[in-house]
């Protein structure tokens, strides 16, 4: 059973993602409570490899994650993958497909469960635009990625 507190890790992910600074003091206030860890960025590239080095970099860099530890950054490369796939309709390539993404990211970090015994779990939201390396020629785009640690 979820966390009556607001357990929802990929709604929380999402939310976070889609906000502007100035509006998501009260989200971070609210996951601080539940002693959940996060950050945020933006990223824009052609290549698979530059989205998940930049989302690994700033979860490593803000503390989401132990990059010492195979199965923590494990799970976090299986939660951006799986967001690729909502971003990319299924088709995780890029500049290939003469595809670029503008993307903004958010990675959560928490219990979302009642039951301690289920551990933590991951989520990694993106959202941002798709299309066509010509600016204007995008379309907007979300994806959500979950995983336990």
């Amino acid at each position: 059973m979820l966390k009556k507190t607001g357990g929802r890790i990929g709604r929380n992910a999402i939310l976070l993602a889609l906000m502007e600074e100035e509006e998501e003091q009260a989200l971070l206030e609210h996951l601080a409570t539940l002693r959940w860890r996060c950050c945020k960025g933006k990223v824009g590239a052609m290549e698979l490899q530059k989205i998940v080095a930049a989302i690994e970099t700033a979860a490593k860099r803000n503390g989401v994650v132990n990059g010492e530890l195979y199965r923590e950054m494990h799970a976090l490369y299986h939660a951006v993958v799986e967001a690729m796939q909502g971003v990319t309709r299924g088709q995780v390539e890029l500049g290939d497909f003469m595809r670029t993404v503008g993307l903004r990211f958010a990675v959560v970090r928490g219990m979302p469960y009642e039951n301690e015994a289920e551990g933590e779990w991951i989520a990694v939201a993106l959202y941002g635009t798709i299309g066509a390396p010509i600016r204007g020629l995008e379309h907007e785009t979300i994806g959500l990625g979950i995983n336990h640690m």
